[in-house]
């Protein structure tokens, strides 16, 4: 039992004392750079599933590179 409390002292004093946490304007500035890259990701996922994907809709007449493909088997 002394192991478990010694642990969960250590953890404590760690968290604490010895992490550099970001500062606020540091914590706002990473958070715009992750929102941007995950809009510029799904827009290129979007674009690459729109050009290469079926549409869901077999009447259309785009149904993309793969479409294609999958009517010619």
């Amino acid at each position: 039992m002394a192991k478990i409390i010694e642990y969960f002292s250590e953890t404590a004093t760690e968290m604490l004392h010895r992490v550099t946490w970001p500062t606020w304007r540091e914590l706002q500035s990473n958070t715009i750079i992750v929102v941007v890259a995950s809009v510029l990701i799904s827009l290129a996922i979007f674009v690459m599933d729109f050009a290469f994907g079926i549409t869901g809709n077999n009447d259309s007449f785009w149904q993309g590179a793969l479409g294609f493909i999958y009517k010619m088997f």
